[in-house]
């Protein structure tokens, strides 16, 4: 029997996670049979809106681990699968996040996948942005170029009818739909919550394992929706917030974290280039549309 932990790292948004456990619940109802078990691990990080009172009361079946607040992404996603392999014995963990829906059939076709998977692959699953009347992509995967520093996501804001991928390897993943067998921890380790508690945990993790020899594939069988509604740190307001952006561990803009992963996974002095070059578009945005407001103009995201 396979043994599969869905691993939910959450902090409040308690409407996200009421959505998400109802998600699984439907689709996991769908894969259920004799060789495939799952169990759904939440690591709540101290969150001051019910969460783990909600999830006792509404799903007692669902596995709480308790944080101070300070896990962030990293840590939570280490302390869910530390439970996940020492205390229910799980053969793969799936990281989650609360703010996705899956496909109807995502566990049933996971479920085969995993029957004749090796344990040298690390599978991806598909990722589109929700609330779009196309299907517009958030993820084919991930690619880091170590000479040229160029660091993405396949595919993202792209139609996925008329997408082409481009020959691209697939060398690390966003932190949600991925699936992982427990011998890969034992060989490269856990996510690095020191140096990369929120972002870039995931890339590295992905990086490491590339090296180690695993190889990261793609499922198109597997379709997840991300709302990114809940995503990410704005800096386009006051002073203190484009600061703030530049340092803060919520940040994808933390020059110290991307520092620290550009020094670890470079392999030429010319990914400091493209270093420059995402710190040059993110501070001339800032003063751009700080000018542009003093004549009404806003800002939107583009997704």
């Amino acid at each position: 029997m396979i043994k599969l932990s869905i691993i939910i790292p959450v902090f409040n948004a308690l409407e996200y996670t009421q959505k998400c456990l109802a998600y699984l619940k439907d689709t996991l109802s769908l894969a259920d049979n004799k060789e495939f078990q799952s169990s759904i691990v939440v690591v709540d990080d101290g969150s001051t809106d019910g969460s783990s009172e909600w999830i006792k009361k509404n799903y007692p079946e669902v596995f709480i681990c308790q944080g101070d607040g300070n896990l962030w992404w990293s840590g939570g996603i280490n302390m869910g699968i530390h439970y996940a392999i020492e205390v229910l014995k799980t053969d793969y963990v799936l990281l989650w996040n609360n703010d996705i829906r899956p496909a109807a059939d995502y566990f049933a076709q996971l479920s085969d996948l995993l029957e004749s998977n090796s344990f040298n692959n690390i599978i991806l699953s598909t990722i589109f942005i929700e609330n779009k009347s196309k299907k517009i992509i958030s993820s084919l995967g991930g690619n880091f170029n170590p000479v040229t520093g160029k660091h993405a996501l396949i595919g993202f804001g792209k139609e996925a009818e008329s997408f082409i991928p481009p020959k691209l390897i697939i060398n690390w993943f966003p932190g949600m739909g991925t699936v992982i067998h427990k011998s890969v921890f034992d060989k490269i380790g856990f996510f690095d919550e020191k140096n990369f508690p929120q972002y870039k945990g995931d890339a590295d993790f992905g990086l490491r394992a590339s090296k180690a020899g695993y190889k990261l594939t793609l499922s198109s069988r597997l379709e997840l929706w991300n709302d990114r509604d809940n995503t990410g740190f704005s800096n386009n307001k006051s002073w203190q917030v484009f600061i703030k952006s530049l340092i803060s561990k919520k940040s994808n803009a933390n020059i110290y974290r991307d520092i620290l992963f550009y020094h670890r996974h470079g392999k030429s002095i010319l990914v400091y280039g493209e270093l420059f070059r995402k710190y040059f578009v993110h501070t001339g945005g800032f003063f751009k549309w700080k000018f542009l407001g003093l004549f009404g103009f806003k800002r939107k995201p583009r997704y």
